[in-house]
């Protein structure tokens, strides 16, 4: 396997690496992490031709309740919105169940960076957003492969990008959480391809 994001679009690094307010594409360095920052790790990898993609958010040592709960809204807004990906269902009902969940918990979804399509291309389509009307969207079929990846934030959903041209932060620098992984749509329960072993 080789890398999916060392060069992608000039990007230098093999993975993402998000702290805090820093909600996608934070660029490794040697920034020293504290007790009570949550890190994202946005990995890619490609073999035999095709491409992966997985993101997790994790608290370093003891972290605050607040950052606690977002990580587990996070994770489960990806958990519910897997379990929408089931063929015969409407794209926008992945979106929709992540939506409904993180507001919920009185969180936003990011709207600028979704989910996407995953295959012989790191991204394809469809655009997977985090954020839709129920029974609306394309149909899903068998044989899909889609990147589902919730970004929530505690604050408002805007963000802007720094000076590098790549770290995502938020514009209100509440905090950010994110999860991802590819999944492949069924004729039965769906295949989350970037589970560990």
């Amino acid at each position: 396997a080789v890398p999916a994001f060392k060069g992608y679009r000039g990007y230098q690094h093999t993975i993402c690496a998000s702290i805090n307010e820093e909600v996608v594409h934070g660029i490794p360095s040697k920034r020293k992490l504290k007790e009570g920052d949550i890190i994202s790790i946005d990995i890619g990898a490609k073999l035999d031709g095709y491409f992966g993609d997985h993101a997790v958010t994790y608290p370093v040592g003891q972290v605050d309740d607040k950052a606690k709960t977002l990580l587990k809204y996070c994770e489960e807004a990806l958990r519910l919105g897997i379990g929408m990906a089931i063929s015969g269902n409407r794209l926008f009902d992945i979106s929709h169940v992540i939506q409904k969940h993180a507001e919920s918990g009185g969180y936003s979804v990011v709207k600028v960076y979704v989910g996407h399509g995953i295959g012989t291309k790191l991204h394809e389509e469809p655009q997977v957003p985090n954020f839709g009307a129920q029974g609306t969207g394309p149909e899903l079929r068998a044989g899909m492969v889609i990147a589902i990846e919730p970004m929530l934030n505690e604050g408002e959903s805007e963000v802007k990008v720094l000076d590098d041209k790549w770290t995502v932060v938020t514009a209100d620098r509440g905090r950010s959480a994110h999860f991802e992984h590819s999944v492949v749509i069924t004729d039965s329960d769906p295949e989350i391809l970037s589970a560990a072993a």
